[in-house]
């Protein structure tokens, strides 16, 4: 083969390997970069990641294998094979490039650098495959590893990130610690860490609200909860005049709390809620507890921490606490609350109660917010607002102005009369239950569910699986369950256990079939609940 033509083979073949990557990368993305949960991902995806490249793999070595087989001019065999291998690989590329994502892959200057690797590690594979074959007549064996490469593009993603990894190292300490500086330089400025295993996003949007009426605030945005997220946010705003820093604090690791304390070192610390979340991860409800008091162990000896009362784990750990705290919620079980609540009134548009502090002091307040556990978020902002010198007016008239976090419970008034409730970031077990609570407290129509199920509960997600489809069955009229049959069957078996109609049961593939599932059963007057919806790196 001319090495011009040669050339022009290996240059494609390079372009189609790192085409292919995109569905890998991206799920690298959705990991937090972490290689092992890189691996989990690729595991659990195989319908749209792991089989596409492997079938096509396999298709263009046998390609190439007729080609050379039934071909007899070995120029033409020579140039034909590959063009079939290639060919096969542009078009899976392009399958998967047009696939639906809920979170697409963004080209951070990480992607970047990453995608820089990569291409490096295709260049490498290429040349290897031509140094140890390239000589050789006919040039076969160059190509059929040429057309392994297909399958084995994980695998290149997977290399790339670890030569980029103590690169990234050093990118991500620059960072971190220029964005310590720039906060450590505002000495003034209130700072306030927030995490639990769910509500924490809704209760820091809470939290900044009611704040507003007294402080100039600034919220970590959307999900930025990774130090990386929280360091980009402190670098890319102007903190001069700010008064208040409120931090939401994420974690899928022991030590992520407390990394993110050193950047931000909170005076306060809020814990929404402890319970079975990311034990993907952390593997025991043990790991769980002591990384989320990783946030009250980093605050000051002037600092407060600051827990909910219904929450058994929680309150156990504010029993525990030694330093400065407070206690809000429904029932302190014999403990005296900081800020607790009366009169609670839920309803299909939102709730009311009355607020009370530690004093005895009350103010009537109203939300736009649904469920139970939305006002106890409310409540642990209202808290630390109280701690902060707002007025009890102050608060009341900030929660009035609170609104719906996106796919948290989110009411819509859908098409032809039925509402709809939107419920879909990832669900967890106690959240998932308030939500049917929620539903059932929605009258006059049927009550129609879709959901996929929970995960990211490791060894005990096929029993609160089961757990869940039990809780739907008193709670709904009809089931939608959407993706992956494991999962799906354990939702029905729960189902079925508490004695609810097979005939209302629907199992579907993916969101298109669930919508038309939705189309013919849903009628004015019903309710359809939204009950999580699997990221991109779950198989529907």
């Amino acid at each position: 083969m001319p090495p011009v033509v040669l050339a022009v083979m290996l240059v494609l073949h390079v372009t189609m390997w790192i085409w292919l990557s995109a569905r890998f990368v991206h799920l690298l993305q959705l990991e937090s970069y972490q290689n092992r949960m890189y691996l989990r991902a690729i595991a659990r995806n195989p319908r749209t990641a792991l089989l596409p490249v492997l079938w096509a793999g396999a298709a263009a070595l046998a390609a190439e294998s007729a080609v050379w087989l039934l071909v007899k001019d070995a120029f033409v065999a020579a140039v034909a094979a590959p063009l079939c291998a290639l060919g096969i690989g542009f078009a899976v590329a392009l399958m998967l490039s047009g696939r639906r994502q809920k979170k697409p892959l963004v080209y951070t200057a990480r992607v970047k650098r990453l995608t820089a690797a990569l291409a490096l590690v295709c260049i490498l594979y290429a040349w290897g495959a031509w140094a140890l074959f390239g000589a050789t007549r006919p040039v076969a064996a160059m190509e059929l590893v040429l057309a392994a490469g297909i399958a084995l593009v994980p695998v290149f993603v997977l290399l790339a990130a670890l030569v980029n990894y103590p690169f990234e190292q050093l990118f991500k300490r620059r960072y971190f610690l220029g964005a310590k500086a720039k906060l450590a330089a505002r000495e003034g400025l209130i700072r306030i860490g927030i995490t639990g295993s769910y509500g924490k996003t809704s209760a820091k949007h809470m939290l900044g609200t009611i704040l507003a009426r007294r402080y100039r605030t600034l919220i970590t945005p959307k999900s930025y909860n990774t130090p990386m997220g929280v360091s980009r946010v402190i670098l890319e705003n102007d903190l001069e005049g700010l008064e208040v820093f409120v931090c939401e604090m994420g974690a899928r690791y022991r030590g992520d709390i407390r990394e993110l304390c050193d950047l931000v070192r909170p005076r306060y610390g809020l814990i929404t809620s402890i319970g079975k979340q990311h034990l993907e991860t952390f593997n025991t409800l043990d790991a769980v507890v002591s990384t989320k008091f990783e946030l009250v162990e980093a605050l000051p000896e002037d600092g407060c921490a600051f827990f909910p009362a219904d929450n058994e784990i929680c309150l156990a750990l504010y029993d525990r606490t030694e330093t400065d705290k407070a206690l809000f919620g429904f029932d302190g079980q014999g403990r005296m609350l900081d800020i607790a609540v009366d009169e609670y009134r839920p309803g299909p548009n939102g709730s009311s109660f009355t607020l009370i502090d530690r004093e005895g002091s009350t103010v009537r307040c109203t939300t736009a917010l649904l469920g139970r556990h939305n006002v106890q978020n409310i409540l642990g902002a209202a808290c630390v607002a109280r701690k902060l010198g707002l007025t009890l007016d102050e608060i009341a008239e900030g929660i009035a102005q609170i609104e719906p976090v996106e796919h948290r419970l989110q009411l819509i008034r859908g098409a032809n009369g039925v509402t709809v409730i939107d419920d879909a970031f990832n669900a967890n077990p106690e959240g998932a239950q308030v939500a049917l609570e929620v539903l059932a407290s929605f009258t006059g129509g049927r009550r129609i569910i879709v959901t996929p199920g929970l995960v990211e509960l490791g060894k005990e997600e096929a029993e609160l699986n089961r757990g869940f489809g039990r809780a739907m069955a008193t709670s709904v009229d009809e089931a939608i369950l959407v993706g992956a049959p494991a999962r799906t069957a354990l939702l029905r078996e729960g189902l079925l256990e508490e004695g609810f109609d097979r005939e209302h049961i629907h199992e579907v593939s993916g969101l298109q079939e669930a919508t038309e599932a939705i189309a013919r059963l849903a009628r004015t007057g019903d309710t359809v609940l939204f009950e999580n919806d699997l990221p991109d790196n779950y198989d529907g």
